[in-house]
């Protein structure tokens, strides 16, 4: 067994049992616990192991993740129906009398436990060594199933490697059905069509947390590695890399809205899949697998746990209809602050191949006179399913200052039918862009279409009888605007019927300014620049406290 990577130190020890645990006022000593990473001495480690793989010599090999040696120790020998022996001392410390304890509990960063080969050690040494990082030989593989830790010399800790893994305790936590303390129909004191102006109602969406652009963030990280990135974060529905030596491609996209599940986790974790998947096809690319990570508060609370277990029917759900398989994730329980939990959280990552990487589709307009197009998989509801599901939108929580109702409907067959529909159309080459429809609705879908190259557009949208705020700010399920030439709009047409979905000509690409207009009157008029503006400066402005020019957005 060769420990390979960074020097262990104190940084970390209960790491993974502080993600188990509510925080309190006097969790601010627990600060430490969380490790700061290297990027660059983990770019060391990614190569040196792979390079170390192609020796051959390596016949195991598991991260020091959660709970550090203690865990890659005894799940490899689980694994592996054999034992584990390990020698702390021979373990690269960084810090002086570190105990066992604090040893074995490290999860300092940067640091991966292999087995070898008996006999070809000298191999995977001499590939560490030309990467400058740590190989040292800790312990070895036995024959009787057991974990056995030795501190100088001396047995320190020995049991059963399958006592920590597979027999480990399966909770039944009880459950209890929980309704949210907000209304499910539209509160009366809400009034809706009282302006005929939106402008001011849709800079006041572009600039709120959720919406507004996230570069101050993004663009101190080098999103650049290697020159594989095709499209970078803050760019797309969907960051995509090329795969190098091939046409390929791989876009990757996360979702997830606390809100939506706090109001139905059943459906909110439905949606979380879709959107994901959703982004994913608007890059071109087809959905082939999906990771999760799912953040609650604390399961012991009946409620607490129905949500849990809502959540992950939901998303068996949508993965099951989608056709995505759940390839791994983690959970963090606990999530409570002075007894209240955190909305239910769940996160869902997406990854799709493209098979010709050069046919990927960006979000943003190309260039003007350019046809838009909405592309719908399903139809709006009455106005009291518009009411209710409007509750939990963007707008209503920023703009009208309430939360009620439910997340909107969605239908899985339909959407699938959508996610298919933006492939073939990609893969024939007929789109100029396209960007799904979700938070803020289509009014900050097309704004965020234009931002890129400065362009704007002149829609027609029609209310269907529906208070303005609806059409333009709902977030409707399955919605996604296009983008393209329009001598190829008889094509779209063809391949929306084929999956039998809606496509309608809503507008088209202008220079320099946002138009929408709702049942022949001007409802949004803004230059581009404003409205990008607005939506670029917002994060950074809050970041840095700058109340004044808070209050001006």
């Amino acid at each position: 067994m060769i420990y390979v990577g960074a020097k262990t130190g104190r940084d970390g020890i209960h790491g993974a049992a502080m993600a188990s645990e509510e925080f309190s006022e006097a969790s601010e000593a627990k600060r430490p616990n969380v490790q700061v990473g290297d990027p660059f001495l983990e770019k060391l480690l990614l190569e040196a192991c792979l390079e170390a793989m192609q020796t051959g010599a390596i016949v195991g090999i598991q991260d020091m993740g959660a709970a550090g040696l203690t865990c890659s120790t005894c799940e490899m020998g689980a694994r592996g129906g054999v034992g584990t022996e390990i020698e702390l001392d021979l373990v690269p410390q960084r810090e002086t009398g570190m105990t066992p304890y604090e040893i074995m509990l490290s999860e300092s960063q940067e640091r991966m436990l292999l087995v070898a080969q008996k006999g070809r050690e000298q191999e995977v040494f001499r590939v560490f060594e030309k990467w400058g990082l740590d190989a040292v030989e800790v312990g070895r593989v036995t024959t009787d199933g057991k974990m056995r830790v030795l501190h100088h010399g001396e047995v320190v800790a020995e049991i059963p490697n399958q006592a920590l893994t597979d027999d480990a305790p399966v909770y039944k936590r009880p459950l209890e059905r929980w309704e949210p303390p907000v209304a499910r129909e539209m509160p009366e004191h809400i009034k809706l069509g009282e302006t005929s102006d939106l402008t001011s109602n849709l800079k006041r969406l572009l600039v709120s947390p959720n919406i507004c652009g996230k570069r101050w963030i993004w663009q101190q990280y080098d999103s650049m590695v290697q020159t594989n990135t095709v499209e970078g974060p803050g760019s797309g529905d969907a960051g995509v890399i090329r795969i190098k030596g091939s046409q390929r491609g791989l876009a990757m996209a996360l979702d997830g809205n606390g809100r939506w599940c706090y109001l139905d986790p059943r459906l909110g974790a439905m949606h979380a899949v879709a959107e994901a998947a959703r982004n994913v096809a608007c890059a071109g690319a087809t959905p082939i697998g999906g990771t999760n990570c799912l953040n609650f508060g604390n399961p012991e609370k009946p409620h607490i746990m129905w949500q849990f277990s809502q959540t992950v029917d939901g998303i068996t759900k949508a993965c099951e209809e989608l056709e995505i398989p759940i390839t791994g994730g983690n959970v963090s329980f606990y999530n409570e602050t002075l007894g209240e939990g955190i909305y239910p959280t769940p996160v869902l990552g997406i990854v799709g191949i493209l098979e010709d990487v050069h046919k990927a589709v960006r979000p943003d307009f190309r260039e003007s006179g350019r046809a838009i197009v909405l592309l719908r998989a399903t139809e709006s509801g009455d106005a009291t399913d518009a009411e209710s599901e409007f509750g939990s939108s963007e707008y209503a929580k920023e703009v009208l200052g309430g939360v009620w109702g439910y997340p909107p409907e969605l239908e899985l067959a339909k959407e699938a039918a959508l996610q298919k529909a933006l492939v073939e159309m990609a893969q024939i080459e007929i789109l100029s862009s396209a960007h799904d429809c979700s938070d803020g609705g289509i009014a900050v879908a097309l704004a965020e279409s234009g931002f890129a190259k400065g362009l704007g557009m002149s829609v027609d949208l029609t209310s269907q009888g529906l208070p303005p705020e609806f059409v333009l700010f709902g977030e409707d399920a399955s919605r996604v605007v296009i983008s393209c030439d329009r001598d190829k709009l008889g094509e779209i047409q063809q391949v929306a019927v084929k999956y039998s979905i809606a496509a309608e000509l809503i507008g088209e690409t202008t220079p320099g300014r946002v138009e929408i207009r709702l049942d022949g009157r001007v409802v949004v008029s803004a230059p581009v620049s404003e409205l990008r503006e607005a939506y670029e400066g917002a994060l950074e402005r809050v970041l840095r406290a700058e109340p004044d020019a808070v209050a001006a957005d």
